[in-house]
């Protein structure tokens, strides 16, 4: 089978966890990911970011397929279910809600800049190595800590689930996918999301 230039987008989302790690001001790059499908989706009404050009569903493709790091088995029913994918995005627009609000404050100097990266909304996991000063403002740092956080978060979440069922599981209830569906149902019509 022929190999086209997005089969290696899977080196995009590696480069851009690796070079976060040393430098946080390049968690910007990910926001990318974020508005790529979303505009794929108003645009053309498909999921064809997802379905062709997510670097990081590819990752999971390499690492569990490939290189066996997954047990293969089907992704219970309960996270196939609307419920749980519409949960989900909630809360992780809430969370995505409160890292914006973390990055307002420290805007506006009602709160420092915190070099950090949080874990799973949980774990404060410290990242000073990765800030060393620039001329940028510290909210434009405290967005990157905030955003490499989500990013780093939905990758773990998504290294679980490929180790526990199968290579793409995080792809049945990742937020951005669940948003293009809708974004694509809408557009069609079709409001039984």
């Amino acid at each position: 089978m022929k190999k086209h230039w997005y089969d290696y987008l899977w080196i995009a989302s590696l480069s851009y966890l690796i070079l976060g790690f040393f430098n946080i001001m390049f968690a910007w790059l990910g926001l990318l990911c974020f508005l790529i499908p979303l505009i794929i989706s108003v645009a053309k009404g498909s999921k064809l970011y997802c379905n062709r050009y997510c670097g990081r569903g590819q990752l999971f493709g390499i690492l569990g397929g490939r290189l066996g790091l997954s047990r293969k088995k089907d992704i219970p029913g309960w996270m196939k279910s609307k419920a749980f994918r519409y949960g989900f995005l909630i809360f992780f627009l809430l969370m995505f809600g409160q890292m914006l609000w973390t990055t307002y404050l420290v805007f506006s100097g009602a709160q420092g800049l915190r070099e950090a990266v949080t874990l799973l909304w949980t774990f404060k996991l410290p990242w000073h190595w990765a800030y060393h000063g620039t001329v940028i403002s510290d909210g434009m740092a405290q967005f990157a800590f905030g955003f490499y956080s989500v990013m780093l978060t939905s990758t773990v979440l998504g290294l679980v689930t490929m180790v526990l069922f199968k290579p793409r599981s995080w792809c049945v209830y990742c937020p951005m996918g669940t948003m293009t569906q809708l974004i694509c149902r809408a557009k069609a019509g079709d409001y039984e999301a």
